[in-house]
């Protein structure tokens, strides 16, 4: 890549002091990590829409869908200033190329799902999403995000970043003014990825690559790029990835001895079971991909869909 992916993100998570107590929540992962790959850009509505450190605590009081937000002891309704803040920061946001936003969880501006929302008897239920939250993703809906705290899960991180990265690729095939031939060589690179997340969605993003001068060469790729972006939101499963993975073994079927290919069938079961990690299977076949210079394979980005470092694979 070019540049670093950009980031948005939660101020607190990067360790600044902007909490409520005047504290931080500083994420090691995400600050260590993370962090080599990335450009943040720390946002923090609270103290962005003028409120000060430290500050009254603030709940979502009443209906889950549009929820007000509330001081907790003065009962101060912030919910338009919040919300006017937030629409003039997405303006901001907008120009910035972020590829994604991590969000605080359980925060009644920032967080991205399970908040609690107070009714009218002070009974909290966590069917809430916090405000700015809210309005990032109804203006940004195919962006991926994410919150700290759902990344602890090793499937959930590693689809964030593997759609970080896909989008910053995407984002810089759009850069280089593509003709349709690079179209073609992306949508090629993407096959196995694409069929990790849904065969569906591949079989409708090769018919905008095979429209050819029927539809706007702009409209051709505004549409590829949503049901590219909706094709990662599904979540891998290992039967899915068990699919890829023989589909791609067969690509040596005149290469690998009897021994080797039982091998590799044997491989794949385990990581189908649970016995394995994916990083297993797809190791052995990349070591095949380059002992028997398999040229289609070598190009395709389901063999290596994110920086090794970061070892995602070796968790799921």
């Amino acid at each position: 890549m070019s540049s670093k992916i950009i980031l948005g993100i939660s101020a607190c998570l990067l360790g600044e002091q902007v909490r409520f107590d005047g504290g931080h929540k500083a994420d090691r992962f995400i600050l260590d990590t993370l962090g080599k790959y990335v450009d943040f850009v720390p946002v923090c509505p609270e103290t962005e829409c003028g409120l000060g450190v430290p500050r009254e605590a603030m709940r979502l009081v009443g209906d889950r869908n549009s929820p007000r937000l509330i001081t907790v002891h003065s009962h101060l309704d912030l919910t338009d200033r919040m919300i006017r803040w937030a629409r003039t920061r997405l303006d901001d946001l907008k120009k910035m190329d972020l590829c994604g936003f991590i969000f605080k969880s359980n925060s009644p501006s920032s967080g991205m799902e399970r908040v609690k929302v107070y009714d009218h008897n002070g009974i909290p239920q966590k069917k809430g999403v916090g405000l700015f939250a809210r309005e990032f993703m109804a203006r940004f809906p195919l962006l991926p995000v994410e919150d700290e705290g759902r990344l602890q899960d090793p499937g959930l991180r590693e689809n964030f970043i593997e759609r970080i990265f896909a989008l910053k690729r995407w984002r810089e095939m759009l850069a280089s003014n593509p003709r349709p031939k690079d179209l073609v060589e992306f949508h090629t690179r993407h096959k196995y990825l694409i069929l990790s997340h849904s065969r569906g969605h591949y079989q409708k993003m090769g018919q905008w690559v095979a429209q050819g001068e029927s539809r706007a060469w702009p409209d051709r790729l505004a549409g590829y790029q949503t049901i590219f972006l909706e094709a990662l939101r599904i979540k891998t499963t290992p039967k899915k990835n068990t699919d890829v993975l023989l589909h791609i073994l067969g690509f040596f079927k005149k290469d690998l001895s009897p021994d080797e290919k039982q091998e590799m069938l044997e491989v794949i079961d385990h990581y189908k079971q649970g016995l394995i990690p994916l990083i297993v299977p797809v190791t052995l076949l990349s070591h095949y991909v380059r002992k028997y210079d398999q040229p289609y394979l070598k190009n395709q980005v389901y063999l290596n869909p994110h920086p090794q470092e970061l070892k995602l694979r070796n968790h799921v």
